[in-house]
């Protein structure tokens, strides 16, 4: 499972051919079955193949973090308040001001069951099984915003494919100096909600 081959065969599957996948028509539960196993596999590399301890570290620089973090927020915060602005003002803030209840359950659903699995699937094993193939970090960050934005595919939507790309950058190179999934994650969730509480939810996915 460590061989070379195996991992390469292993990315396709993973990153590829299963998002790609994923576009063509059949049964949403076939889909599911599918996306679980996949990531029980997942699981199971991390922890019986890489052995790897899913841990907070204690040496994390949270203050650096943080001020990092708001700062991209702000300048996401402006982008996409202007974009929704222009595009479509009715859908500026609809659902936090017309479904508050919706919006507070959609923002821990979305950051506990959709945000922590793709951190771990697009971060952490990624990270863990294929940093031997790139030599140059550049390159091995920029194919994992590739495979993330990949991995929204199914959504059909060229703005979403843009968005999770720029994501995926800013959530690689995170990662590349934290070594957290933890981090990654609660950037992930913080930038993902705020496009929501935007008016940005209806391409993403969110029930709006």
């Amino acid at each position: 499972m460590n061989s070379k081959y195996y991992k390469s065969a292993e990315f396709f599957v993973i990153f590829i051919l299963l998002p790609l996948s994923f576009v063509i028509s059949y049964s949403i539960w076939i889909k599911l079955v599918i996306g679980i196993l996949g990531f029980i596999y997942i699981i199971y590399i991390l922890l019986k193949v890489e052995h790897k301890k899913f841990k907070i570290n204690q040496n994390l620089n949270w203050k650096v973090f943080w001020v990092q973090t708001v700062i991209k927020l702000i300048v996401i915060s402006i982008v996409t308040t202007f974009f929704v602005w222009f595009t479509n003002k009715d859908l500026l803030f609809t659902v936090v001001l017309n479904k508050p209840k919706l919006w507070v359950f959609i923002l821990f659903v979305y950051s506990i069951f959709s945000v922590y699995p793709q951190e771990l699937i697009y971060r952490t094993f990624y990270f863990q099984r294929y940093k031997e193939f790139f030599e140059n970090k550049s390159i091995f960050i920029f194919v994992n915003a590739v495979v993330f934005s990949l991995g929204h595919i199914f959504f059909r939507n060229y703005l979403v494919i843009i968005l999770t790309f720029l994501g995926g950058i800013l959530f690689a190179v995170t990662y590349n100096k934290s070594k957290s999934t933890l981090l990654v994650s609660i950037e992930h969730a913080i930038y993902g909600n705020w496009l929501f509480t935007v008016g940005m939810g209806g391409m993403l996915g969110f029930p709006v």
